[in-house]
């Protein structure tokens, strides 16, 4: 409409009467090429019209067509120009790394992004809650005030994004780097190393959230080789990676599936798209049992053949995802893959893990094997310690862990020695929770997907969302 308005005054102010167009013939040949000499011709004939001419001559008219196209070029020029301006400001929004990461991954994530600004996550809407209706649900999630509440938890947000980058990073390195052949001590402390380069480990304000689970097989979780296992990953083998990364307790708790057997492709599939449905399905106000509907309808619609042999992919109906909270993995609610379960709602500012399990065996998982990971229980109050080795094991977990989960190979890493009587000692006074490995029956597969989401008050944002699942 500006435009319009600008045309319509050139067009009423400049009438051109028959002679007129002999100026315009005197004009050089340069100056209708160039718009801006033009210009600058006009503003003097302009200047003499309004006063500068004693003889009373009639001042020189500018045909109103090539005003016309003068404006045209003009209103151009300065289109480009904005639009260049445009482009440098966006270039600068901090949405890309400042410099390129290394290969391998050495330089830390808060050097690439030195504006503290880290890449978003998948943005997803909400799910469809149960009871919720649709039309009230749309219009709560794009208020201005629910973009206010999300505005206010921006800095929380891109400590859990700067977690969630330096997972995606390390993960993206480790899953090209794994080969059959490797022992899973070798395994994890690559991937541990270089995801401490990555979160700039800095005592308990940034580091490694949990131990680096390796599970193969009919293991499905809490396995990590402590020293002297001699385990060596095969070609035959299924294994769930699950590691965990934390900016000020903000936790990214995500896993994967790694074969190199392609008959197990079904089974890996199948609990990947379950996992997809259960973050699909998920959302504030939705009922934790909805999610659990979802994510065993999908499942169960999968199958896999191995040795001649039809297995539908089954849900661990005892293995749930779960809540994150502040330097605890599992907050208090639990996310089932199975029908039933809580009716509990989600709820804004939430942080998931949304984790889904499959097997060939009975869908059911028991403690099996050594234990390697451990937890300080986070609501166990003051317990009296009568070994001194006790004491001198708790305060060496409150520094180095605080209420983040530990293994054997950790401990000795920060120093302890000669521990086994002293850990027993905790955990038998409930001041430490044993995990040992969960396993189903002997033989059969698992396979496990996980992804961390943060329920925003506007988005659903899956935050370790990343190219690879």
């Amino acid at each position: 409409m500006a435009s319009t308005k600008k045309v319509e005054e050139i067009v009423n102010d400049d009438v051109v009467e028959n002679g007129d167009d002999e100026e315009v013939d005197g004009v050089e040949e340069g100056d209708a090429k160039d718009p801006a000499k033009k210009k600058k011709k006009k503003k003097k004939k302009k200047k003499t019209a309004e006063g500068e001419n004693p003889a009373g001559e009639e001042p020189e008219v500018t045909n109103a067509t090539e005003k016309l196209q003068s404006l045209s070029v003009e209103t151009a020029a300065e289109g480009d120009d904005k639009k260049k301006k445009k482009k440098k400001n966006k270039s600068k929004g901090g949405k890309g790394p400042a410099v390129q990461q290394t290969n391998p991954p050495t330089i830390p994530i808060a050097e690439l992004f030195p504006d503290g600004n880290y890449p978003e996550g998948q943005i997803m809407d909400h799910g469809p809650a149960e009871g919720i209706d649709e039309r009230t649900a749309k219009d709560r999630f794009s208020s201005e005030e629910k973009r206010a509440l999300d505005r206010m938890q921006n800095d929380i947000y891109q400590e859990i994004r700067h977690a969630a980058e330096a997972h995606r990073q390390t993960r993206k390195y480790i899953r090209d780097w794994i080969k059959p052949g490797m022992t899973m001590i070798q395994i994890c402390e690559e991937l541990e190393s270089t995801a401490r380069r990555l979160i700039g480990e800095d005592g308990l304000k940034a580091g490694l959230a949990f131990p680096t689970g390796c599970s193969r097989n009919h293991c499905a979780a809490h396995y990590t080789p402590n020293t002297g296992d001699t385990t060596v990953l095969e070609y035959d083998d299924v294994v769930k990676i699950d590691f965990g990364t934390h900016i000020n307790g903000r936790i990214i708790d995500c896993a994967f599936t790694l074969h190199f057997n392609p008959r197990y492709d079904p089974l890996v599939k199948g609990v990947q798209e379950a996992t997809e449905a259960g973050i699909k399905a998920s959302g504030v106000d939705v009922r934790l049992c909805d999610v659990g509907s979802a994510v065993q309808e999908v499942m169960e619609s999968h199958e896999v053949e191995l040795d001649g042999t039809v297995y539908q992919v089954k849900p661990i109906r005892n293995l749930n995802g779960h809540s994150i909270g502040p330097y605890r993995i599992h907050a208090g609610k639990t996310v089932p893959i199975v029908k039933g379960g809580e009716t509990t709602r989600m709820e804004e500012n939430e942080f998931y893990a949304i984790e889904t399990f499959g097997s060939t065996g009975r869908g059911q998982v028991h403690d099996d094997m050594d234990c390697s990971h451990y937890m300080k229980n986070f609501d166990q109050q003051f317990v009296p310690l009568r070994l001194q080795s006790s004491k001198q094991l708790l305060n060496l977990i409150n520094k180095n862990f605080g209420t983040l989960a530990f293994c054997k190979r950790w401990l000795e890493r920060a120093g302890a020695s000669r521990y086994a009587m002293a850990l027993k000692d905790l955990c038998d006074k409930g001041v430490v929770d044993a995990y040992p490995p969960l396993c189903d029956t002997k033989g059969c597969y698992t396979a496990q997907f996980e992804h961390t989401i943060l329920l925003r008050p506007t988005v659903k944002e899956v935050i370790s969302r990343g190219d690879d699942y």
